[in-house]
C-alpha cells in the first residue's frame, strides 16, 4: 500500500527531472550567444510557461513543456536563432491555449516578444489541413501575415518537432499531417534556405505516406554502404592530397542524398534504384577569407577537374550569382572511379553555414 501511495510522487519527480534535464540542455546549446541577462530572461520565460502548462499533457500524454523546450532547442541549435526566439518558443503554446494573456507577455518581456508571440498565435489559428491544392497560396498567406521571418522559422521548428514525434500520435493523424508537411512546410523550409530541415521533413513525410518505397530505398542504401564508402574514399584521396599540397585549409566528405530525393529521381526518370547514378555528393568546404572565397572555390574546381572529367551540362555556379534564398555553392558533376558520375559541391565555411541554417545565418 505504501509503495502504491508513493508511485504518483515518484512519477512526478521523474517527470520534473526530465524537464529539468531538457531545459539545461537547451541552455547549453544556447549559451554562446546568451550572456547572464539572456539566461535570466529565458529562465523567467521557462518558469512562466512551466507553471502555466504543468497540468497540461500534450497529444502523447507527455508534459507539454517538454514540447516547448524541444521547439526552442531546434530553433537555436538547428536554425541558429537566439534569445528572443527561445523565449517565444517557450511561451507561445501557453498564449495560444489562452492560459497566458498577451498583456502578461508584454509586461514581462516587452513589445518585440509580444509581437512575435502574437504572430505565432495568429498563424497557428489558420486551418492548413487542406493545403494540397492551394499550397502556394497558403505559403504566401503565411509569409504575408508576419512582420518578422523568425515567426516562420519558429513555426518550422515546431513542425519538425511534430514530425520527429509523429509515430507517437494517433494513427489517423499520420497521413494528413505528413501530406500537410510535404505540401506546406517542406517548401517553406526550402524557400528560406533550410535544406537540412527541408530534407528531413520530406523524408519523414515520405515514410508515413509511402512506407514500402521508403523502406525499400533505405534497405538498398544499407546494402550498398560498403561499395559506396570505397568509391567515396577512392574518389576523395587524390583531391585531398593535392589540396593539402597546395596549402588549402578544408574539410572534404561524402554526403548521402536524402531518401526522398532518391525517390523523386526514380519517379521522374522512371528508373529503379540501381539506375540512379548520383546517390551521394562529395562536399568540399574551404576555410578561407571572405575576399578570397570565389577565387579559392574556382581553384578547387580546377583541382577536381584535373583528376575527373566534368559534365559541362551539370555545372551550377551559385557563387557568382547566389540563389534568391542566399544559397552559395559551386556544383559540378564528374566521371569518377569505375565510370560512375559523382556530384561535387564546393563552398566555404561561411557559405556552408548559410546552406545549413538558411536565412538565420545571414
Amino acid at each position: 500500500m505504501n509503495d502504491m501511495a508513493m508511485k504518483p510522487e515518484h512519477e512526478k519527480l521523474y517527470l520534473e527531472n526530465i524537464i529539468t534535464s531538457k531545459y539545461r540542455g537547451l541552455l547549453r546549446v544556447a549559451r554562446n550567444n546568451l550572456g547572464t541577462t539572456g539566461t535570466l530572461e529565458i529562465r523567467k520565460a521557462f518558469n512562466l510557461a512551466y507553471n502555466a502548462l504543468k497540468d497540461k499533457p500534450d497529444i502523447n500524454n507527455e508534459p507539454y513543456i517538454n514540447r516547448c523546450i524541444s521547439i526552442a532547442r531546434i530553433a537555436v541549435e538547428e536554425i541558429g536563432l537566439g534569445k528572443t526566439s527561445i523565449i517565444c518558443s517557450l511561451l507561445y503554446d501557453a498564449v495560444h491555449e489562452g492560459i497566458i494573456p498577451l498583456e502578461k507577455v508584454k509586461e514581462l518581456f516587452g513589445t518585440e516578444v509580444t509581437q512575435l508571440v502574437g504572430d505565432l498565435t495568429k498563424i497557428s489559428s489558420i486551418d492548413t489541413t487542406n493545403t494540397t491544392e492551394q499550397a502556394e497560396n497558403f505559403r504566401k498567406l503565411l509569409l504575408s501575415l508576419v512582420s518578422d521571418v523568425r515567426v516562420i522559422l519558429i513555426k518550422l521548428s515546431e513542425r519538425l518537432q511534430v514530425m520527429r514525434n509523429l509515430q507517437n500520435y494517433p494513427e489517423e493523424m499520420h497521413i494528413p499531417v505528413a501530406i500537410e508537411t510535404y505540401h506546406l512546410y517542406a517548401p517553406l523550409a526550402h524557400r528560406l534556405g533550410l535544406y537540412n530541415i527541408k530534407s528531413e521533413l520530406e523524408d519523414i513525410s515520405l515514410y508515413f505516406r509511402g512506407k514500402d518505397i521508403y523502406q525499400h530505398i533505405a534497405r538498398k542504401l544499407e546494402e550498398t554502404t560498403v561499395a559506396r564508402n570505397k568509391l567515396i574514399k577512392d574518389f576523395i584521396q587524390p583531391i585531398k592530397d593535392e589540396l593539402e599540397k597546395q596549402g588549402f585549409k578544408f574539410e572534404i566528405k561524402g554526403r548521402l542524398k536524402s531518401i526522398h530525393s532518391i525517390y523523386n529521381k526514380m519517379k521522374k526518370q522512371e528508373v529503379i534504384f540501381e539506375e540512379i547514378y548520383d546517390i551521394f555528393a562529395i562536399r568540399i568546404i574551404l576555410d578561407t577569407d571572405l575576399k578570397n572565397e570565389k577565387a579559392d572555390c574556382w581553384r578547387v574546381y580546377s583541382v577536381v577537374s584535373d583528376f575527373y572529367q566534368p559534365n559541362p551540362l551539370r555545372m551550377r555556379d551559385w557563387i557568382s550569382i547566389p540563389k534568391t534564398n542566399g544559397y552559395e555553392s559551386l556544383h559540378t558533376t564528374v566521371i569518377g572511379p569505375g565510370g560512375k558520375w559523382v556530384e561535387v559541391q564546393i563552398r566555404t565555411v561561411r557559405m556552408n553555414e548559410i546552406a545549413e541554417k538558411g536565412l538565420a545565418a545571414h
